[in-house]
């Protein structure tokens, strides 16, 4: 990527508010032609809007918008993409019972009449191999792999024309060897004269795969166009978040205890009533972390739920030192103190418009000195409160704050103070760090790692490897409901390998002596 090359974006001093705030505050961003260029912040910093607005998704209050030099204002997405501008969203817009051809026309004028698939089937393959985007055309949706799905929706891109594409948290849903074969297609690409917008708050990613990396924090930009070549991992969190960011995870050695969950053959089903846990059965001991790996969507909601009584079990057992949890109400688990921190920590984990004190409360308001003979006493819960949001570090004005108001890392610091805080043995948790800046993640790992070292067993579900890998003292790998193998040296080869189907007996052949590997 030569730095003379043309600008095929400008963006100059674009503002967007909404009620109550700027999400947007004069921001200036620029494209090249043949260039991968990082758009990183935190949560909240602005950049989705920022790309909604060049999408044609938003329209910005200010500011101007050129594209290969000329001014354009995009009122639509139609408008973007007729500009040569397309967006590929983390989720995917694709049906499922319709193949990959017939997705990639769908909205189009053409063809208008008869459709001649096996003419366009050939045309997607064709536009598939040139860009290194191999796909079967005449497979339906359903029956491909995640890493598959999303080369449709690059394609639906290309084929509309489209030479500057933005990356909206691509590899979110990627299993490690699936990201290697994005990143080198996204190369590929940009050799070939497209340019491209990466948006992602993975800090390793983004100096592995972007030319030039641009910083939003609060709206604002805090560097632009910096060559990720001459700056490091430190120095760039640093400017996301605006303070030192420390990365080195300080974890003692394990002292494995008594057993604290057993999960014996286990099967359940999603909220559609189809199987998504096969058979599962796994073990967690005090003073470990056991790490749960897996691409989204393989059933690692539905195993918190079972464990934690908020779903109902087909078949097998849940133990938790010798209490059985397999039909146990959730009230069960709450008073033998099974701590659990579920994904969606605006719906599931908290009450929106109830104060700090409120959600707090949630799981000893019944128990003294808090409650008395069914009598809630509004100055112990006040004050329990206090000493929580001392004790966890949750930055808000007052305790009586609605938590919607809190920032993603606050609101989680809420969820782990009463989790944590009601907790004798065993906590559950769910993508812990999602959606969390550098140093909110900071954070909570610590949180995690003292709980470990006071004797707790934690079960971690997390889609980000390197957490799983720092943290765990041991893996799972889970492949669509079934426990694929374990591991407890954090080969991440391995682990890719299993989150894409493949069994660690399959694997262990390429094993070397001594790797650790336990099956």
């Amino acid at each position: 990527m030569a730095e003379e090359n043309p600008f095929v974006v400008e963006m100059k001093s674009i503002t967007k508010k909404f009620p109550g705030l700027i999400a947007n505050d004069s921001v200036d961003f620029s494209l090249r032609k043949g260039e991968i260029h990082a758009l990183l912040g935190e949560n909240g910093a602005g950049k989705s809007t920022l790309m909604n607005i060049l999408a044609g998704l938003y329209q910005e209050n200010a500011g101007e918008i050129f594209v290969h030099g000329k001014r354009v204002g995009l009122k639509s997405p139609k408008e973007a993409i007729s500009e040569g501008i397309g967006m590929i969203h983390q989720h995917f817009m694709l049906v499922p019972t319709q193949t990959v051809t017939e997705n990639i026309l769908l909205g189009l004028d053409e063809p208008k009449f008869v459709m001649n698939l096996k003419k366009y089937d050939q045309i997607i393959r064709k536009l598939g191999d040139e860009n290194n985007l191999h796909v079967d055309p005449t497979a339906q949706v359903w029956q491909l792999s995640v890493g598959e799905q999303q080369r449709i929706e690059i394609l639906k891109m290309l084929y509309r024309g489209c030479d500057i594409l933005i990356m909206d948290e691509p590899t979110a849903v990627l299993a490690p060897q699936e990201i290697g074969v994005l990143f080198e297609t996204l190369r590929a690409m940009a050799r070939s004269g497209k340019s491209i917008i990466f948006i992602s708050h993975k800090l390793n990613e983004i100096l592995e795969i972007a030319d030039k990396v641009t910083v939003l924090r609060h709206g604002r930009v805090t560097a632009s166009d910096i060559l990720t070549k001459s700056i490091t991992k430190e120095e760039l969190a640093s400017l996301m978040v605006g303070r030192e960011v420390i990365f080195s995870i300080n974890k003692q050695a394990c002292r494995r205890g008594q057993e604290v969950l057993s999960v014996k053959d286990v099967y359940a089903e999603n909220d559609k009533r189809l199987p998504a846990l096969n058979g599962v059965s796994l073990h967690v001991c005090a003073g470990e972390i056991v790490g749960i790996a897996g691409v989204a969507g393989n059933g690692q909601r539905e195993l918190a739920e079972v464990i934690s009584g908020l779903r109902k079990v087909t078949t097998g057992e849940i133990h938790s030192k010798g209490l059985d949890l397999t039909k146990a109400p959730v009230r069960k688990g709450i008073d033998e103190g099974i701590g659990h921190i579920p994904e969606d920590r605006h719906h599931a984990g908290t009450a929106p418009n109830l104060s700090v004190t409120d959600n707090i409360i949630m799981k000893n308001y019944n128990h003294k000195p808090i409650s008395t003979n069914w009598k809630l006493s509004k100055e112990e819960a006040k004050k329990y409160a206090e000493e929580l949001k001392k004790q966890y570090d949750i930055i808000v004005p007052t305790v009586d704050t609605p938590v919607r108001l809190l920032s993603g890392g606050n609101l989680q610091r809420v969820i782990l103070a009463r989790e944590i805080d009601n907790m004798k043995s065993l906590l559950v948790a769910v993508q812990p760090t999602r959606g969390l800046d550098v140093g909110a993640i900071e954070g909570i790992q610590k949180m995690l790692l003292l709980q470990r070292e006071a004797g707790a067993g934690i079960l971690l579900i997390s889609e980000e490897l390197e957490e799983l890998v720092n943290l765990s003292d041991r893996i799972y790998v889970i492949y669509e409901g079934r426990i694929m193998g374990e591991i407890s040296n954090g080969d991440i080869r391995k682990i890719g390998l299993m989150m894409t189907g493949t069994k660690l007996e399959d694997i262990a052949e390429l094993s070397e002596v001594g790797n650790g590997v336990e099956i």
